[in-house]
């Protein structure tokens, strides 16, 4: 199974949501609090072109948010992706 990167912060719902679907398929991932740290935001930017969170990485391909995460889910290409198809 790829690893799974995903930076959030506290208080974002979104985040929450792309945690839950991911407990749901049952992975473990990593995640990044980019308000924990200084520079950590900063980080992420940087590698991933955006400024919004989560930002989600499974092995080397950056999904992107949650809206990506669950379209990827719908189309049923999201277990692929995990290693579970």
């Amino acid at each position: 199974m790829p690893e799974i990167l995903i930076y959030t912060t506290k208080i974002c719902p979104y985040c929450i949501m792309a945690k839950r679907l991911l407990d749901k398929k049952g992975v473990t991932y990593k995640e990044i609090n980019v308000d924990a740290q200084l520079g950590l935001r900063e980080e992420m930017m940087q590698k991933t072109k955006r400024r919004t969170v989560p930002q989600i990485y499974i092995g080397d391909f950056h999904v992107g948010g949650f809206d990506d995460l669950y379209a990827l889910d719908q189309q049923k290409k999201l277990d692929i992706l995990l290693g579970k198809a």
